[in-house]
């Protein structure tokens, strides 16, 4: 397994492009028995932010996921997550996200702080190889998704999945409606 064609992808099996993985991406795939289930792809760095790849790639907005890391802090003391929505929707971070939290406000981190914290490239955030005690909050349309494209942890390339097992990711937690829908232009 590990190969998918969506739109005008094609992926290898991870396990033989280790090089376009994050190294906390590739550990993480490596320790959850991964490597053989999930498709990675090199794509041009330039098409990397998720309009970009569904522009040149021909695909549909559903079958792509963004992964946002976000904040908030209580008592003083931060409380930091992760969120993966489908490109049609948009986190809802002033409702369920503030809620899970529990925090009086949570924003999105700094772009060199997510990067920092992450040990990954701003654009291609994953949520595979997070820090351990971040939850991953996972919208539940994106778990219901046969094949979805998210980041590497690199902007060099994508990684191709079923959906359904980033709700297995050990920090996961599927949450039904994390995910607002976008609003036409």
């Amino acid at each position: 397994m590990g190969v998918f064609t969506l739109g005008g992808l094609t992926t290898a099996p991870a396990a033989s492009r280790t090089d376009l993985l994050a190294p906390a991406a590739l550990d993480a795939l490596t320790a959850l028995g991964w490597l053989e289930r999930v498709g990675v792809v090199e794509i041009d760095p330039d098409v990397s932010d998720t309009a970009a790849t569904k522009e040149r790639f021909g695909l549909d907005a559903a079958t792509l996921a963004n992964c946002v890391v976000v904040g908030g802090k209580r008592e003083g003391l931060e409380r930091i997550a992760a969120c993966v929505v489908l490109a049609t929707t948009r986190a809802d971070v002033n409702g369920a996200v503030k809620r899970l939290l529990d925090v009086r406000k949570a924003s999105f981190l700094p772009m060199d702080r997510a990067v920092e914290l992450t040990g990954m490239e701003y654009g291609g955030i994953t949520p595979i190889g997070l820090p351990e005690p971040w939850p991953v909050l996972v919208d539940a349309r994106v778990a219901g998704t046969d094949v979805v494209i998210i980041g590497s942890g690199v902007r060099r390339s994508k990684i191709l999945l079923p959906g359904r097992l980033l709700g297995e990711l050990p920090s996961a937690r599927l949450v039904e409606g994390l995910g607002l829908p976008v609003p036409s232009s």
